[in-house]
């Protein structure tokens, strides 16, 4: 294994950011210095050519937070001049002109106490087997190709091949007036993307890879593009699915789906704040099967969302949200946290140094239960094994889900009979789903290959997963 160097621009500069936090504690009782440098790298091929570019993730700056006396001001900047005196200057007007005009608002606002931090200076260093400055972009792009060369070697029914992968890597520094904060990690994802088609008849599949992980991804990607394509050649023969209710047995990925959207968005504390959260009704009750216990954390799992601290300077935890079917808690920001009177849990995340931080999903999964796979689908006199996620839609307010899958496995009297139903709407009441769940497999998968937005926007990198669960569900 080789460790993960820590950006020299930010090494470079921390000197210089310690000077500036000294400087503006003079005038506020808290700072915080945030500074970030992440950079990454796309590559993909497909039939018809190659494409490079700079990852959606790349950034390079810092922001500031102050305590203005009643709540909090922000300001960022990717520049550290010599002469300090003018960012501080700036930080100064602003925070005055915040509190000038929450002190003549007639429009309610919030108030927050100060930040109270513990002392704590930490640093992680992530490690992966080949980091990916040790491969040139004509090898891994080379790589690329001879996977998707495979893939046409394979069939004569398919009609692209599309390969992909991206590196991405994450340094961050952190500082306040008893925090002094390091990381440095990297994460990779690989996605293979099979068209095929007869007599007319189109189908697409995909399989992703992730995890805090370098260019050794592409060995798992090479060993995985002949069985994508017998799948998604299986779907050519699919049929719709008879809308109704039915037992199901949920893979890791689509588990991991439900987990995400289900009561990882509803037990997102800011939204708590806001009142805008069905989950505060049911703190401490029951809201699932006592087979169900759900984790969200940056210390939950090893995945691309685990990290020393969030971007509040926050040691990232490991947070049960459900046990046993008792709602628990939900999962906070720092600012959230101080609000409601609670403890944070390390996820306020920024889509960057230029956006706000909010309460955000960071590795958020089933736990394991007792039951074998066998078992499951034995236990199934007719329904489905639904596997692929597309895309998943919850509302935190009335706890209704819709996600949208790819693929159902039809089983009757509990063996699978090779009937394919394409594509399948999963939808239903939150707590409903969850409660109907009567069995969990004893394995755990995460996968991380997609990325999560609050609401439209502010998107962040996330994982989830779990074990293989039957509940029942209705499909449409």
């Amino acid at each position: 294994m080789e460790k993960v160097k820590m950006s020299e621009f930010l090494t470079d500069k921390k000197t210089k950011l310690e000077e500036l936090l000294d400087m503006l504690l003079k005038d506020y009782k808290y700072v915080s210095i945030l500074g970030t440098d992440v950079k990454g790298k796309t590559y993909s091929v497909k039939k018809t050519g190659v494409d490079i570019g700079d990852s959606m993730w790349t950034e390079r700056g810092f922001v500031i937070r102050v305590f203005n006396g009643i709540n909090y001001s922000e300001y960022s900047f990717n520049e550290l001049p010599e002469d300090l005196s003018p960012i501080v200057e700036k930080i100064r007007g602003i925070s005055k002109e915040d509190l000038n005009k929450l002190k003549s608002s007639s429009l309610e606002f919030m108030e927050y106490p100060l930040i109270q931090e513990e002392n704590a200076e930490k640093s992680f260093l992530g490690e992966v087997e080949i980091l990916p400055e040790k491969m040139s972009s004509r090898e891994k792009v080379e790589r690329l190709q001879r996977i998707k060369d495979e893939g046409f070697k394979y069939s004569d029914e398919l009609v692209d091949c599309r390969v992909s992968y991206e590196e991405v890597h994450v340094s961050k520094i952190f500082l306040s007036r008893n925090k002094k904060l390091v990381q440095s990690y990297i994460w990779t994802n690989g996605q293979l993307v099979a068209i095929v088609r007869r007599n007319g008849n189109t189908k697409f599949d995909y399989k992703g890879y992730s995890g805090l992980k370098g260019v050794e991804i592409l060995n798992e990607m090479n060993e995985g593009v002949k069985s994508l394509i017998d799948e998604t050649i299986e779907l050519l023969n699919s049929d719709k699915v008879r809308p109704g209710e039915y037992d199901v047995i949920c893979t890791p990925e689509i588990s991991g789906l439900i987990a995400h959207e289900a009561f990882g968005h509803g037990v997102e504390m800011d939204m708590f704040v806001k009142n805008r959260a069905k989950a505060v009704e049911y703190l401490k009750k029951p809201v699932a099967s006592e087979l169900v216990t759900m984790h969200d954390g940056a210390a939950s799992a090893v995945e691309v969302s685990s990290y020393l601290f969030d971007d509040e300077g926050v040691i990232g935890s490991d947070t049960t949200i459900i046990d046993k079917g008792i709602l628990k808690t939900g999962i906070s920001d720092l600012l959230s946290a101080l609000k409601l009177g609670t403890k944070p849990t390390g996820n306020g995340k920024r889509e960057s140094f230029e956006r706000k931080a909010y309460a955000r999903m960071t590795n958020t999964f089933f736990e394991k239960g007792s039951s074998k796979l066998e078992d499951m689908v034995s236990s199934i006199d007719y329904g489905y094994l639904i596997d692929v996620g597309m895309s998943g839609m919850e509302d935190p307010k009335n706890w209704g889900i819709q996600c949208m899958v790819l693929i159902g496995r039809e089983i009757r009297n509990g063996k699978f009979t090779g009937k394919i139903v394409s594509p399948i709407v999963l939808t239903g009441y939150v707590p409903d789903l969850l409660q109907s769940i009567s069995m969990v497999s004893d394995k755990v998968e995460l996968s991380g290959t997609g990325m999560c937005g609050k609401g439209y926007r502010e998107f962040v990198k996330v994982s989830d997963g779990g074990p293989y669960i039957k509940a029942k569900v209705r499909l449409g």
